[in-house]
């Protein structure tokens, strides 16, 4: 069963750094494809970056170069690692699980993001 818990959100200045956690509470993680997805005020869910089971990584071109993302699979847990944090960054972040075998995808709660002075 996969459960997301994800934390480490917060107020941050403009060029800041935060880093996200997202653990999942399963037994298969290092099989799992993760990713997170972030959501503003008024706008879709859009993708952040994504993580494959083999460690291939993506990311939105609004974020290439100032996000990573990682996991450690014996901690069961994706990393965002956010610098350079501009105010249009400022969303709901989620992290977001595709379990291939099934073909099912689980979302954790979402964690805020709020870069401003």
């Amino acid at each position: 069963q996969v459960q997301l818990v994800e934390s480490g959100g917060g107020l941050v200045q403009p060029g800041g750094s935060l880093r996200l956690s997202c653990r999942d509470s399963g037994s298969a993680f290092s099989l799992y494809h993760m990713g997170w997805y972030r959501q503003a005020p008024g706008k879709q869910r859009e993708l952040v970056a994504t993580c494959t089971s083999d460690g291939t990584t993506n990311y939105a071109d609004s974020v290439k170069g100032r996000f990573t993302i990682s996991r450690d699979n014996a901690k069961n847990t994706v990393y965002l690692q956010m610098n350079s944090l501009k105010p249009e960054d400022t969303a709901v972040y989620y992290c977001y699980c595709f379990v291939a075998n099934v073909r099912r995808d689980y979302w954790g709660q979402g964690t805020q993001v709020t870069v401003s002075s």
